[in-house]
């Protein structure tokens, strides 16, 4: 699939000029299917023909839009009442998520709307959209046993410090001495703790000794014999194991960063694919899962100009590992508003979105004049579509750094639409998620640096 598609691109990049496609634009007119309101029951049947799926992953063209969120949740509620799926994970921290998710399945004390998703960019996952679908699956848990209900989880390859904090207070609660032990194991990270980027740089540049092999015993120790009769209590033996895979994890990412952003980026995306499938695993043979991520990380990374530069993703592994069992939905819009930054840590703003180029896929779904529309090409009968579908066009990524001022050279890549995703939503006109008031205590480690996607 990559090779026709970039020979396709070659093609694309010889034309001078780039004239609006009207066959795609009435391919799509006819196939796009309209939205009903989000909040109708209408809304979430339009989805139950992904209801057969192992895993939905559904996508965003930005961290910070409204309407991106707020139909993620209502697709995700009707194939949890109506489909059974049993598993929520996102694109954010293991430890992070974790508070969410002890307070939608009462697992103990949750402070998650004070404490989590403390660091930049804070508004990804602390906003009001998260919050409003957090609490409808709060209520939907309490219908359910407690080994039936939905959980929420968190994918992503940061929180070293946090995570390692984890560990520790695990072993403290189950074994001292191994607690221990695994801190002075730690203790190898101690003085970057606060930033993990730094300890990358001395590794990678200046010859330090990298904590590699310390991580890596850790993670081989929990896993052991001797932590086996801790394993009773296994929601809590599963979530200290997992931060200590977060933890192996991190340490090989901030040292790829300074080999390559490729190498650093698919370190970053195995770990999310190798966290779902334990995941998976853990939750047993009748678990199934909807993925909240971007578009980047969904769309199968050989349909797009990232592919062809030698980068995977999460939704290509998954296509590989569960074939059609894998759905992949990604999202658009033409403009509106979006809660971003200017640069990396900076402070977030309510900034206008450029109207989509007319050489973009967006300025395709625009030209068809549907405002709010979900648009499906998979099935024999959607060959044609797929087809016309197969152009090598721009799609724009807004991750949580938003600079219109080189809109083009930031945000807009190659794609091939319809290798890239089996399905797409549409909004014409969009605006800002409602962050939460206040802002938790500061952490120091880095979360989606370099790539805020």
């Amino acid at each position: 699939m990559a090779a026709s598609a970039r020979e396709r691109l070659q093609q694309f990049a010889r034309q001078q000029a780039v004239a609006p496609r009207e066959d795609i634009t009435a391919a799509l007119r006819e196939a796009a299917e309209p939205l009903p309101d989000i909040d109708s029951e209408a809304f979430g049947a339009l989805f139950d023909r992904f209801g057969n799926a192992r895993v939905v992953l559904i996508g965003e063209a930005s961290h910070g839009t409204h309407e991106f969120y707020r139909a993620r949740a209502a697709i995700t509620r009707r194939l949890i009442e109506q489909h059974g799926f049993t598993i929520v994970a996102a694109e954010a921290d293991w430890p992070d998520a974790g508070q969410i998710d002890r307070y939608v399945r009462d697992l103990g004390p949750s402070a998650w709307r004070e404490r989590a998703f403390a660091r930049f960019p804070t508004w990804m996952w602390r906003n009001a959209e998260v919050a409003e679908f957090a609490g409808w699956l709060h209520g939907y848990n309490q219908t359910l046993a407690k080994t039936r209900r939905v959980e929420f989880r968190g994918l992503d390859v940061y929180s070293l410090c946090h995570s390692i904090g984890e560990v520790l207070g695990y072993l403290e609660r189950t074994d001292p001495q191994l607690a221990q032990e695994a801190r002075e194991r730690y203790a190898c990270f101690s003085p970057w703790q606060g930033e993990p980027a730094m300890y990358g740089h001395l590794v990678e540049r200046d010859g330090k000794t990298p904590c590699e092999d310390v991580v890596a015993d850790q993670l081989e120790q929990l896993l052991g014999q001797r932590l086996a009769r801790f394993a009773e209590d296994d929601e809590a033996f599963f979530d200290a194991t997992q931060n200590a895979r977060v933890i192996r994890s991190a340490e090989q990412y901030y040292r790829a960063m300074y080999r390559g952003r490729a190498e650093s980026w698919n370190l970053r995306d195995r770990h999310m694919f190798d966290t779902l499938r334990a995941l998976l695993t853990h939750r047993g043979k009748d678990a199934r899962a909807v993925v909240w991520a971007h578009n980047s990380h969904i769309g199968d990374a050989r349909a797009t100009g990232m592919g062809w530069g030698g980068r995977f993703n999460l939704g290509e592994l998954c296509r590989i590992a569960f074939g059609k069992a894998a759905v992949l939905l990604g999202m658009g819009t033409d403009r509106g508003q979006v809660a971003a930054a200017d640069h990396w840590d900076g402070e977030m703003h309510i900034k206008d979105v450029l109207p989509s180029r007319a050489d973009s896929w967006e300025g395709q779904f625009l030209r068809a004049g549907i405002p709010a529309s979900l648009t499906d090409w998979r099935g024999a009968e959607r060959q044609a579509l797929r087809e016309l579908l197969a152009e090598p066009l721009l799609a724009r990524a807004i991750g949580v750094i938003y600079r219109p001022q080189t809109e083009r050279q930031s945000h807009y890549s190659q794609a091939v639409l319809s290798e890239q995703y089996d399905a797409y939503l549409w909004f014409e006109q969009t605006r800002a998620v409602t962050p939460l008031p206040g802002r938790p205590a500061t952490g120091g480690e880095d979360d989606t640096f370099p790539f805020g996607v």
